[in-house]
């Protein structure tokens, strides 16, 4: 629950800032008929809206485990992270569509100095807000801050792309507010794409720890002899493990108990995202085979 309070306080304080630097972008777009300003204001907008998709998710995320969900609820973050991606190829859409408006339709930019500190006073919010979450989404390992650092981490190059278009279009060069809006959209959904992805292979358990070292774990404990079918799931933080243990046939079975409880309270002691650990004792045949 410390943990679901962090993360929302977190998305509170970068709602505040995503939702005055999108009405800052969305105002001065429409009054200056600008589509980069415009499209880039629309992105943030949506980044205030993952923000309270976020706090929605977290609150559904951070339900104990009960009957019906023995393993927690944590995958609904990761739900509700992939709706991110969705969101941010839905703006895809509404940007390609003003720049198509402003290329057929011959709609012009009224673009001057002013246009220019604007965006470079928003890029500087955003550039905090990224390294924020980025630092609060590592630390409280969760993986819908990270997601959102990464869409606004997009907001940034964005932004970046806009006031080069803005000084190409005060210097003559017209086309380059259209320019700037098409190089926005194919930006924004690349991050799309990459966020559904990641989150896509915490849905179909992607192995999400490095075996290898658990293996090393295991064997170097007193009693066993050897490992395998190491298998885990789960999310950043999250992880859920379960593996077979080799040990000699005529052991006692108080203990093989006794080794399988200490090797989960050393995988858990060397890895301290791993929250659940199975382990199969299995018997070593004559031949050394399992």
């Amino acid at each position: 629950m410390q943990r679901a309070r962090q993360i929302k306080r977190v998305l509170l304080i970068t709602l505040s800032l995503n939702i005055s630097v999108s009405g800052a972008k969305i105002f001065y777009g429409y009054w200056t008929d600008s589509v980069a300003i415009l499209s880039d204001g629309f992105h943030s907008l949506f980044d205030g809206v993952s923000n309270v998709v976020g706090i929605i998710a977290i609150t559904l995320a951070s339900h104990p485990p009960d009957s019906t969900h023995p393993y927690g609820h944590r995958k609904l973050e990761t739900l509700f992270t992939i709706f991110i991606g969705l969101i941010m190829l839905f703006a895809c859409f509404e940007i390609f569509k003003n720049v198509y408006e402003a290329l057929i339709k011959g709609q012009g930019a009224a673009i001057d100095h002013k246009s220019v500190f604007i965006m470079l006073v928003t890029l500087c919010i955003n550039i905090f807000v990224v390294l924020y979450e980025k630092k609060m989404g590592t630390k409280l390992q969760s993986e819908f801050l990270l997601a959102d650092s990464k869409h606004t981490l997009s907001d940034v190059y964005v932004t970046l792309g806009v006031i080069v278009g803005l000084i190409a279009h005060i210097l003559g060069f017209h086309m380059a507010d259209s320019i700037a809006g098409i190089a926005i959209g194919l930006v924004i959904a690349y991050t799309g794409i990459t966020i559904i992805k990641e989150a896509a292979e915490v849905l179909i358990d992607k192995s999400q720890t490095d075996t290898i070292r658990v293996k090393e774990i295991v064997c170097s404990h007193n009693g066993v002899i050897e490992c395998h079918e190491i298998r885990t799931r789960g999310a950043k933080g999250n992880v859920f493990l379960d593996l077979h243990v080799l040990v000699q046939p005529d052991m006692r079975v108080i203990d093989a108990h006794r080794i399988a409880h200490e090797v989960e309270d050393a995988i858990r002691a060397e890895l301290p995202e791993v929250v659940d650990v199975m382990v199969h004792i299995e018997p070593m045949d004559k031949k050394g085979l399992p």
